[in-house]
Parts: structure tokens; C-alpha cells; sequence
């Protein structure tokens, strides 16, 4: 059986924050759980925030916003941003460093202080491998982490938590090479589990304000070990760009 539980009582998320040692105090901790850390707590915890009013546009800020559009939020996205994939208004879909495709190359205002916004980390497998090292010192348990954050999906209204950063796990169960039910070799099927156990952790937050940023999902099987780079699509694969 699978089970998703909220761990609850962490207090607020500042920059120095040791989310490892924060999760092994307030949770009790199985071998083999995943650990499902929303990205906002990791970045502020990082100190990827930044105050807007020590932003300046650019001239390509300015001609990429459109009404109502915040352009000092707009340059901080082009930022982070490796190339624009499309813009309309003011909005921004990006690639960012990482190689993710998401909008506004991640830069986000909710559960942000007044006047700031959060960014992704700098590198979400390491913050991942980070936050699993402090746990198995500190709790005695092996566990996988897995670093999300909620993203739009192509051609799909509504957002879903997806992996950014992986440790402890194979992201990708690759069936490829065994039998369906008729006995045909699947060709091609990878199941991208890391994000699968993201959007169930998901499933135990009821809004933005909850809270929440930690999760447990205890009972997946699961083996091996990546990051979340595995996850993301090779250009010479991508029929899309």
C-alpha cells in the first residue's frame, strides 16, 4: 500500500535553513520513503530570492511585457532564462539552465515576501543529494528525495508537480525490451516515476497557503539511483522545438 503523508510543523523557511536536519526532527523517518521537498522551501533555503526593487529592466524586458506586466519581475525571468521558447503579453514560456521548459523560467511571487520573488535552485539534483546525505546522518535511514515544483503541460489546462531534483532514485522506470500482455516487446515505454510520486505527493495540499512543504510517500517500489536531468527531453528527441 501506498501512503502520502504531510509532515507538518517546520516552521517558516529562511535563507541558511537546514531542511535536512529540519525533516529528520520533525518526522519519523522509514528506509525507503521518499522525501518529496517542494522547491519554494529548498530556494529560500539556498537564498534564491530577490528583491525587486534592486531590479532594473532592460530595454528587452520592456519590449517583451505587455499590460499590467511587471517588468522588473519580467528582466529576473530573463535572467534565468537559457532561450525564450514563447513569449505573448508579457508572459514568458523559457528554458532555463536546467533544461527544464516552464513558464516564467520558474521565477514565482507566491508564499514569496512582499516585493520579492523566488527563483529555482541553482542545481535541484544537488540540493536533493544535499538534503538525502543530512538525513541518513541524522535519522539513520536511507531515503530518497525528490525536489518538485508545479508546472503548466502543452496542449493540458492546469499545473502538476513534477521532479526538478532527484536523489536516491531512477527517475525513469524503463520498460523497454519487456512483454505487455500479448507478449509484443515494448519499443519505447519509460515510466517517468520521479514524477509521478511528485504529483501524488501533491495530492495531501489543498491550496498555496497549507504549509506543507515536505511530504512522505512510503510503499513505492523503486531502485537505482539519478537526477532529474535524466528527465528531461535531448533536443535531437524533441519534436516540439
Amino acid at each position: 500500500m501506498i501512503s502520502v503523508i504531510p509532515v507538518e510543523g517546520l516552521p517558516e523557511i529562511g535563507a541558511g535553513a537546514d531542511l535536512g536536519e529540519l525533516i529528520a526532527s520533525a518526522a519519523t523517518l522509514h528506509a525507503g520513503d521518499v522525501v518529496v521537498v517542494a522547491q519554494k522551501a529548498v530556494s529560500k533555503a539556498e537564498g534564491r530570492v530577490v528583491r525587486l526593487d534592486e531590479v532594473e529592466p532592460s530595454d528587452r524586458a520592456r519590449t517583451l511585457g505587455g499590460p499590467g506586466s511587471d517588468l522588473r519581475q519580467l528582466e529576473v525571468i530573463l535572467g534565468e532564462t537559457a532561450r525564450v521558447v514563447r513569449s505573448r503579453g508579457g508572459l514568458v514560456i523559457a528554458e532555463t539552465a536546467h533544461g527544464f521548459v516552464c513558464a516564467s523560467a520558474g521565477v514565482d511571487h507566491s508564499n514569496a515576501e512582499a516585493g520579492t520573488v523566488i527563483l529555482l535552485p541553482v542545481d535541484s539534483d544537488a540540493s536533493a543529494r544535499a538534503i538525502r546525505a543530512t538525513i541518513a546522518r541524522r535519522a539513520g535511514v536511507e531515503v530518497a528525495v525528490i525536489v518538485t515544483d508545479s508546472f503548466g503541460r502543452p496542449f493540458r489546462k492546469g499545473t502538476t508537480d513534477v521532479a526538478i531534483g532527484v536523489a536516491g532514485l531512477a527517475p525513469l522506470r524503463d520498460l523497454r525490451g519487456s512483454l505487455d500482455r500479448s507478449g509484443t516487446a515494448l519499443r519505447s515505454t519509460q515510466i517517468a516515476l520521479a514524477d509521478e510520486i511528485a504529483a501524488a505527493a501533491d495530492l495531501v495540499r489543498t491550496g498555496k497557503a497549507d504549509g506543507l512543504p515536505v511530504v512522505l510517500v512510503r510503499g513505492v517500489l523503486f531502485e537505482g539511483d539519478g537526477s532529474a536531468a535524466e528527465l528531461v527531453m535531448s533536443a535531437e528527441r524533441d519534436l516540439f522545438r
